[in-house]
């Protein structure tokens, strides 16, 4: 393998149609809501907005609990800095009853959070709409860690159609130390007893076992040079402590343009480094079943 390859094939982004929202997700959140929500749009349009929400929330205490949703956030609990420089906690968790004083409190909450306004005015015509949007917006924060995710896939949907189906190869993914002992009877010796692997593929013919990372950097960062120095050390520990067990680390991503140089220190101390154009042209395959 020339680490030259490497650098000149990385992928400009790995973004699948999915990547962008989590749909079910998204849907199944409002859904579990949706009820409160529905009760909450009573208070859309209504001029004696205190009065209706003094009411409302005697009758049903319990649509509290969607209120930090409406201001985009998750917590069932909210530190606020009020104008007196004094720190409030307002409470959402569900309750039975509410007093007239947390009422109040919760009132002083959607004034002045903006929500009446919204509310009362019809800026906000359907509650439920208006979650699933902000539910929309949410799931955006998880597009980084979809990015891994999408990677594991990508790299699982290859090793299902082109490996799973030999019969002397094996695989795990999420793969501990106490799974591959349970599987194949190996006992590894690791650096970290709570080191988790995202494949490990066992050769039954060889009897070797193969320890799989897999990332994708589309940006720079001191990120990128640890990553490459931990799995140097790694690749170095698994070989001195281990019979017939070898490491491969599959990454990609035009990140890497801008931390060559650790990349290939990893790569000149022995690692065994793919990108996702080697793992299409077959070499991880040629690897685990020479």
């Amino acid at each position: 393998m020339d680490f030259e390859y490497i650098i000149n094939n990385l992928l400009d982004t790995i973004k699948t149609y999915d990547f962008f929202v989590d749909w079910n997700k998204v849907e199944n959140n409002v859904k579990k809501i949706e009820k409160r929500l529905c009760i909450l749009n009573y208070l859309i349009g209504k001029e004696n907005f205190k009065g209706e929400f003094f009411g409302l929330l005697k009758e049903y205490p319990e649509v509290i609990t969607v209120f930090p949703i409406l201001i985009a956030v998750r917590d069932d609990e909210i530190k606020i800095l009020n104008e007196n420089v004094e720190v409030e906690d307002l409470d959402f968790k569900e309750k039975s009853n509410l007093s007239d004083k947390e009422i109040e409190r919760y009132y002083e909450f959607f004034k002045k959070s903006g929500l009446e306004e919204l509310l009362k005015n019809k800026k906000i015509k359907n509650l439920v709409d208006y979650v699933f949007g902000v539910e929309v917006g949410m799931d955006t924060n998880a597009r980084k860690n979809r990015t891994g995710k999408i990677m594991e896939n990508i790299v699982e949907k290859y090793i299902m159609e082109n490996l799973a189906n030999h019969k002397e190869l094996e695989y795990i993914p999420q793969a501990t130390k106490n799974k591959i002992k349970h599987k194949w009877r190996i006992d590894l010796i690791l650096d970290k007893t709570n080191r988790k692997f995202d494949f490990a593929l066992y050769n039954k013919n060889t009897k070797i076992l193969y320890l799989i990372e897999v990332n994708f950097y589309s940006g720079g960062g001191s990120k990128l040079k640890s990553t490459a120095g931990e799995y140097e050390t790694l690749n170095e520990f698994i070989h001195n402590n281990n019979k017939n067990v070898k490491f491969i680390w599959i990454t990609d991503g035009k990140g890497w343009t801008t931390a060559k140089n650790p990349l290939n220190e990893s790569f000149n101390s022995g690692v065994t480094i793919l990108n996702l154009k080697m793992i299409k042209d077959g070499i991880l395959k040629d690897i685990v079943l020479k």
